[in-house]
């Protein structure tokens, strides 16, 4: 199967259906190539935002969490739990998954002799969507999108909104329509 999103880039598929549905590219998964999300608050009204964000980043920031249960990596999950969200996530499913659903904050963090210093760090978690999270990241996701309250997503894409790589340069010209950085939906 094959998806039209680069590597790199995650795409917005054109829906026949009520509702966007992305499309993440997973270049390190042997059973399919790209998986499909759709918006966990399709409403508009909503006051929900989708943001497109770096995966690495998004998780250091939701290591940080300390009030609720994280993750441990991919890797230490027990067979049973990878088969479960592999065919959870499988693009051939008629149910399309939900995106992450998370919130953010900042705290400061720790100085010099564990003394709380004057950096802000970021903190994510998630409400829904964690193991999502995980596995996309583990299976080479760059980035993904997660839904977020509105009055949070500016600080989101702050700390963990994805910038596309610049384009390579062909012939004096770029070889892709330049990306934008995270976006907001």
């Amino acid at each position: 199967m094959s998806t039209s999103a680069s590597i790199h880039a995650v795409a917005l598929a054109p829906s026949a259906g009520p509702g966007s549905i992305w499309l993440v590219p997973l270049p390190l998964h042997s059973h399919y190539d790209h998986v499909r999300l759709k918006r966990v608050f399709e409403d508009d009204q909503s006051r929900h935002r989708v943001v497109v964000v770096d995966a690495r980043k998004l998780l250091e920031c939701a290591d940080r969490d300390d009030t609720d249960y994280v993750l441990p990596p991919v890797g230490n999950w027990h067979s049973g739990k990878v088969k479960g969200i592999r065919d959870f996530l499988d693009p051939e499913n008629e149910r399309i998954p939900a995106m992450p659903y998370v919130t953010v904050d900042t705290r400061r963090a720790r100085g010099l002799l564990g003394w709380f210093g004057f950096h802000r760090e970021g903190v994510v978690a998630f409400r829904n969507g964690q193991h999502r999270a995980r596995y996309l990241a583990h299976m080479g996701a760059v980035a993904f999108p997660v839904e977020v309250h509105e009055r949070e997503a500016d600080r989101l894409t702050s700390l963990c909104g994805y910038v596309a790589p610049p384009a390579p340069i062909v012939d004096g010209a770029s070889a892709r329509p330049p990306e934008s950085p995270a976006s907001v939906a």
